[in-house]
């Protein structure tokens, strides 16, 4: 019994010790509901997970969970409500509720992911932030995807005239204006249906930067591209952790997080998204043709686009910040972020 006895509390002992452990250790949960392999998940939330880890020397650690605990345009809320710590999703997928975001949506802001990112994230920090629209939570990161450019089955894609009457999948309500002034037909769905509505021929063409028609395995359904420079347009995204679950960590470890978290966060973010862009052009070389609308079309496009530009401005003054000037600053600081 004596050596049964010792044995017990021997074993007790080390439970203590290593529930000690665990418990010093914060574990913070990341809804995630692209697939694993996509590179905002390996290039982007694994990075920023394995930093949050480095710079708090483990005393916090992200754990990316296996599938989503909700459709993508429920992530917001997910964070906002505790029930996963952080999440990342697309402005545009729940339309009206993040006004400010459309302005880093605008079509022609630039050619460059990082530049666009980092141009919107400071004209956030400076002024969208006073919309106070992601209340309850710490934004971690506000970033652009690629320049959006179109892509089509069928027929020739060499001006933007092209896809009247066509119907086009798009992720956000401003890419739902542009293809209406297009004389398009908008079809609404996340990035990862994308294949879904096409090989179904639910849509004819797709709204889309390059690495997501490489990466969502697209190249087979589409044979034309057009791309504008500066972007026909561009898709915000958001990182963001329950405000409360970042309240409750050590100072010291809060002051950590926050060196790579904001602006070198949306760096990295807009750095993959350009480097796995060229990644997928590279992957439709000899598989789909691709055009460059001119300058002068590019022109004629601001004109017509002009008006849905204005409409959008006035809607986020209602937000409570000046829309116009905000613009103008977004487009200031591209311009600033892309001579550095």
């Amino acid at each position: 019994m004596n050596v049964i006895t010792s044995f017990a509390l021997a074993g007790a002992t080390a439970l203590g010790l290593m529930t000690g452990a665990a418990s010093a250790q914060t574990v913070l949960t990341l809804n995630s509901w692209l697939p694993p392999s996509h590179p905002q998940v390996t290039q982007l939330m694994q990075p920023m997970a394995e930093d949050i880890e480095r710079v708090t020397e483990g005393r916090v650690k992200v754990q990316i969970l296996p599938a989503p605990l909700a459709p993508p345009p429920a992530s917001f809320d997910l964070a906002k409500n505790g029930i996963a710590d952080i999440t990342y999703s697309v402005n545009g997928y729940t339309p009206g509720r993040f006004k400010t975001a459309v302005l880093g949506e605008m079509p022609f802001l630039g050619d460059s992911a990082e530049t666009v990112s980092i141009g919107y994230w400071r004209t956030y920090e400076k002024m969208l932030k006073d919309a106070n629209e992601y209340e309850g939570v710490k934004v971690l990161a506000l970033f652009t995807h690629g320049p959006g450019a179109i892509f089509m089955k069928g027929g020739e894609l060499t001006t933007p005239e092209a896809i009247a009457g066509k119907k086009v999948r798009v992720g956000s309500t401003l890419a739902h204006d542009l293809a209406t002034g297009l004389g398009a037909v908008p079809v609404e769905g996340p990035s990862s249906k994308a294949y879904e509505l096409l090989s179904q021929g639910i849509a004819d063409g797709i709204l889309f930067p390059f690495e997501s028609v490489s990466f969502f395995n697209l190249i087979p359904l589409l044979d034309q591209g057009l791309e504008f420079p500066g972007g026909l347009y561009n898709t915000t995204m958001f990182i963001v952790m329950n405000q409360a679950k970042f309240d409750s960590l050590d100072p010291k470890d809060r002051e950590a997080i926050e060196t790579v978290i904001g602006e070198p966060l949306v760096r990295r973010a807009g750095k993959m998204w350009d480097t796995v862009d060229a990644a997928g052009r590279s992957a439709m070389e000899g598989k789909i043709t691709l055009h460059k609308a001119t300058a002068e079309e590019v022109e004629a496009l601001k004109v017509k686009f002009q008006p849905m530009i204005d409409k959008r401005i006035a809607e986020v003054s209602t937000s409570g910040v000046d829309g116009a000037a905000a613009y103008e600053m977004l487009q200031a600081e591209i311009a600033k972020a892309a001579a550095e």
